[in-house]
């Protein structure tokens, strides 16, 4: 699909390139380490300065909003798709913030042993192995360790710690979930209770 990014790049205002959707569904990091969901990878040329424009489709539609570039590539940027965008105006505009489900643990994508796997009858080659819980928090209270190893939250499974990060969204705030973990190589089910909790300022 064809294609035109709005921007200001380098200065230069009211500045129109144009290009193809590459690709749906990319996911990228951002400067702070946290996971861009759903963008869309366009060949569009794309330069400081066109971040925060639209991405526009040929018939005159935002389909999403620029966001971000590769440097040293060609042809490669992003823009966050606009349903995202949307929703996440909505969440500012509700509550002034995202609301993500927190249940208080720090993690690592980490390997699943073979032997573990097939002893506790789970194909997951990966997992989101927990580094610390803090104190008074959910996965405190639902007795959850260090050396964890989450492989399913409330049926959704998990194969590292984007996909336990993508899962707690606001859909699961003040629910009693199931959680799957290894300890020790064997299965453990675990009952969670995941609170919303408003982000520290950077």
């Amino acid at each position: 699909q064809l294609v035109v990014a709005i921007g200001n790049p380098l200065g230069f205002e009211s500045t129109v390139t144009a290009g193809v959707v590459s690709a749906l569904g990319r996911s990228i990091r951002s400067v702070s380490g946290r996971t861009i969901e759903d963008v869309i990878q366009t060949d569009a040329a794309l330069n400081p300065g066109n971040s925060g424009g639209p991405l526009v489709s040929s018939n005159g539609q935002v389909i999403g909003i620029n966001t971000a570039i590769i440097n040293g590539a060609q042809g490669i940027c992003f823009a966050v798709a606009s349903n995202t965008a949307q929703f996440v105006l909505s969440e500012i505009i509700r509550h002034g913030y995202v609301r993500r489900a927190y249940i208080g643990v720090a993690g690592q994508t980490a390997p699943v042993p073979r032997r573990h796997a097939v002893l506790a009858g789970v194909e997951n080659k990966m997992g989101a192995l927990l580094m610390q819980i803090e104190p008074d928090s959910p996965a405190a209270r639902a007795s959850l360790l260090p050396g964890d190893v989450v492989i399913r939250l409330d049926g959704v499974e998990i194969n590292g710690v984007d996909d336990l990060i993508r899962a707690l969204d606001h859909s699961r705030i003040d629910r009693t979930l199931s959680m799957d973990v290894l300890r020790l190589g064997r299965l453990r089910a675990i009952e969670i209770h995941p609170v919303g909790r408003k982000p520290a300022k950077q």
